[in-house]
């Protein structure tokens, strides 16, 4: 993948960006991290949802900071090639999004859903670290444009995916019958798209760019094979 931004002069600038595109990931991490803690009954959703939606605030203009630097550059300066626009452009986007969902599971939060009650809370806070683990872990990779960390961590999300399908399918087949099925289901619609956003961030290092957002689409969608389960959205 190519990130010569900046044909000549502008690496303060890319760094700066950078940095920006590395702290709004931090930044996720501690939203989705205030809104799983929510949804477990660790800490009372009214107490977290402002920090909760400040700090998702903050996430919004630092996109929105970005997206206008990289128009500047553009428009005025004329140092920035126009793939490398796209690529920002993109995962800026599925940073943000992030946020987003987050925001989502502390509603459900606030609405009375309170995972700590059901059977399977260890297996939910399992699926939890490990979501919070991969928000870290696309900062780093895409830091050092690590391809086979990436790759290995596109892996990961895939297999993850698959989990959630399987959960929504043996909700849906009435083989899974616990309680709080509403808000289990929408639970994991909202960590599937967390986790879609970061893959697609990942795929900034190994697709070119007409592959942008390559993982927000079904697998069967991704290398038009056929006869597998569809993926539910």
């Amino acid at each position: 993948m190519v990130f010569r931004i900046f044909r000549s002069g502008g690496r303060e600038r890319l760094e700066a960006i950078e940095a920006k595109f590395l702290q709004m990931l931090e930044d996720d991490r501690k939203v989705y991290d205030l809104a799983m803690a929510a949804l477990f009954g660790d800490v009372d959703p009214r107490e977290v949802n402002d920090e909760i939606r400040t700090t998702d605030y903050r996430v919004n203009q630092a996109e929105r900071e970005i997206r206008r630097e990289l128009v500047v550059h553009a428009s005025v300066v004329g140092a920035i090639e126009t793939p490398a626009i796209l690529i920002y452009m993109s995962i800026v986007k599925d940073i943000e999004r992030v946020g987003d969902y987050a925001k989502n599971l502390v509603d459900l939060a606030l609405d009375g859903a309170n995972f700590s009650e059901g059977p399977d809370v260890d297996e939910w806070r399992e699926v939890s670290a490990t979501i919070s683990r991969f928000i870290t872990a696309t900062a780093e990779a895409f830091r050092h444009r690590d391809q086979n960390r990436v790759r290995e961590l596109l892996t990961e999300g895939d297999e993850l995916l698959s989990r959630f399908d399987d959960a929504v399918s043996a909700m849906v087949s009435g083989q899974d019958q616990r309680a709080q099925a509403v808000a289990r289901a929408l639970a994991i619609r909202y960590l599937k798209r967390v986790l879609a956003h970061l893959m697609n961030v990942l795929t900034s290092v190994v697709m070119p760019v007409h592959l942008l957002d390559y993982f927000d689409e079904d697998p069967e969608d991704r290398d038009d094979r056929r006869g597998r389960k569809k993926r539910r959205d």
